[in-house]
């Protein structure tokens, strides 16, 4: 007869067959925590990093195809015609690379994600840079987002008032909930959090205050 003592070994051996468990990734790492920053270098003063994709996301999401894909998912694309007007800026996010420029800038699309972000260039509106935390240091694979909305660029694409928190605002309630591009959809669930960000206005591009929110999305490819 086929026992619970029988049972217990044939399940253990299927355990030991198929393998270790994985360890999920960790969400993120403080930059803080050695040595980096919450806020990117944009000359003398930096923008903040107020949204982080978790390194708890689907893998897929968080390569550079892979977060292009998930921008124009949730109303972003590249810049127009491949043209970055202005310098990148760069970030240390605490995990051993150093200071290391945007891997990405994302705009608005209008809902053309081919040729929206032109327009955005010109009126002005949402956009996002990107950084990835893959150092040796503190390899959690997440992506620190840079969200502000600004000015057309009459006005030098400075930042609005309250920008940054406008910015993120704005990303956050267009990713929430299900979206789709390219025959990928994403479900994407978000959480607020204080601690990594001063708020007030030290420190902060444009002399802008912000409210020290950053909200983490885990986005999952279903």
């Amino acid at each position: 007869m086929f026992g619970f003592r029988t049972l217990g070994f044939a399940l253990l051996a299927l355990r030991a067959s198929a393998g270790p468990i994985a360890k999920r990734a960790e969400a993120y790492y403080n930059p803080a925590d050695n040595g980096g920053s919450m806020l990117t270098n944009a000359g003398s003063l930096g923008e903040p990093l107020n949204v982080i994709v978790s390194g708890q996301s689907s893998p897929d999401v968080l390569s550079y195809d892979g977060i292009v894909n998930y921008a124009r998912a949730i109303g972003f694309s590249t810049e127009c015609f491949g043209i970055h007007l202005g310098g990148p800026q760069s970030a240390n996010l605490g995990d051993g690379n150093g200071w290391v420029n945007q891997t990405a800038e994302l705009r608005e699309d209008y809902g053309h994600a081919n040729v929206g972000t032109c327009l955005e260039s010109g009126i002005g509106g949402n956009h996002f840079r990107v950084f990835k935390q893959d150092g040796g240091d503190a390899d959690s694979g997440a992506l620190f987002l840079a969200a502000s909305t600004e000015e057309p660029s009459t006005e030098h694409h400075t930042i609005i008032p309250d920008g940054y928190d406008i910015g993120r605002d704005t990303l956050v309630s267009w990713a929430l909930g299900t979206t789709s591009y390219g025959g990928v959809t994403y479900s994407t669930t978000g959480e607020n959090v204080t601690g990594l960000l001063q708020a007030g206005t030290s420190g902060i591009n444009h002399d802008i205050a912000i409210d020290g929110i950053v909200t983490v999305l885990t986005v999952t490819i279903q």
